[in-house]
């Protein structure tokens, strides 16, 4: 506990400077943005908002709950890299530093899944090592010089991957006999599909990135045949607010796999800002919201009780979303794409203040009623 709390401060930390750059690349008047060294600070903080965001608030998430799972202290040298590397970036170093400790937290984050396979060996670990590896190229490619939108797919990758993996551990609790050989057969189809997209991404970008969109829809086929999502939606109370979460989810990634199968990779511009919001925040966040009732007190070790108020910054996030995409990026109204964009964040630090007050009150409570903390060993991914 005594590190864990320091390196979530950390990713919350690396959330808030993401947020804030996200703010700048939205072309609002932040404060402080307009003369000066803070001004350059600011255009620094847009430039690295994407790997922020990834790296410094998912990743070191993931790397945590990770280096939890496994129980030995080196591990949490991942997420602390992750952690530094980020606000590094944000703090205006050099960027190398900050882009090399980001590679060192996915090496790392690599060692941890190999420890983890040596206690035992499944379909799913192996996935969620495969987004390591991910995290791994993207940021080595990102420290070699290559931009951040050559390297979206392994962005991209590694969230998809890991969370489809976590999905994947879940699903087995529901596949029996020749079924679950079939789904397994069938999402190491779409594993491969992903790395084999993210690399020819890199050779081919057009054509690549249109193999990477496929192979997005075929995750997407694969969560819509075997998570029990679909099934969970339809019970009350913390089941059917994670299965809410994940659909809508699964919806955002099918159509950002749409919009690079159709097109393939393009550097800028509204389709850009479609395809990646779609992805890292219709997608990745509405996972993350789902599932911190689950993964924090696992992490941390105190409840995080279910409240219908999470559904609130839920609705918000995908609402926003829609409008941005569908009126901001698509029919090019400029302030409906910058209000709908600070929706996006209103709806994060939304979602985080839920959780906060919701886990300070289930902490009282538990504390009144003489109940003992989750016991170490209950950890789950990021995927559940």
């Amino acid at each position: 506990m005594r590190w864990r709390l320091p390196l979530l401060a950390g990713a919350a930390l690396a959330l808030t400077g993401g947020l804030y750059a996200g703010l700048v690349l939205l072309d609002l008047p932040v404060a402080g943005t307009a003369t000066g060294g803070v001004a350059a600070t600011a255009a620094g903080a847009g430039a690295v908002h994407g790997p922020v965001m990834v790296f410094g608030f998912v990743g070191t998430l993931v790397a945590l709950e990770r280096a939890v799972a496994l129980g030995a202290r080196w591990a949490l040298s991942a997420p602390a890299c992750s952690v530094v590397g980020a606000v590094a970036l944000l703090a205006g170093a050099p960027s190398l530093v900050g882009r090399l400790l980001l590679c060192v937290a996915g090496v790392v984050l690599l060692g941890v899944y190999a420890a983890l396979w040596r206690r035992q060996a499944t379909v799913a670990l192996l996935a969620q090592a495969a987004g390591a590896l991910c995290w791994y190229a993207a940021a080595l490619l990102w420290a070699g010089g290559f931009p951040v939108s050559r390297i979206v797919p392994w962005l991209a990758g590694f969230v998809v991957a890991t969370i489809a993996g976590e999905r994947l551990e879940l699903a087995h609790l529901a596949l029996v006999g020749r079924r679950g050989v079939s789904a397994e057969g069938g999402f190491l189809a779409v594993l491969a599909a992903i790395l084999a997209g993210a690399a020819a991404s890199l050779l081919w970008p057009r054509v690549g990135s249109q193999l990477w969109g496929l192979a997005l829809l075929g995750v997407v086929g694969w969560l819509a045949v075997f998570d029990v999502a679909r099934h969970t939606v339809r019970v009350r109370g913390l089941p059917r607010f994670v299965a809410a979460g994940l659909l809508a989810g699964y919806g955002w990634l099918a159509a950002a796999g749409m919009l690079w199968a159709a097109r393939g990779a393009v550097p800028d511009g509204p389709r850009y800002d479609a395809v990646l919001h779609a992805v890292f925040l219709g997608f990745t966040m509405s996972m993350i919201f789902a599932h911190a009732p689950v993964i924090l007190p696992a992490v941390l070790r105190r409840p995080l009780p279910y409240h219908p108020v999470l559904y609130a910054p839920l609705g918000l996030l995908h609402a926003s979303l829609l409008a941005r995409l569908a009126v901001g990026d698509a029919a090019g109204q400029v302030t409906v794409w910058q209000w709908a964009g600070v929706a996006n964040e209103v709806a994060v630090i939304g979602f985080a203040g839920c959780a906060a007050v919701l886990a300070v009150r289930g902490h009282r409570t538990r504390r009144r009623a003489g109940r003992p903390a989750a016991p170490a060993g209950a950890v789950v991914g990021v995927g559940r």
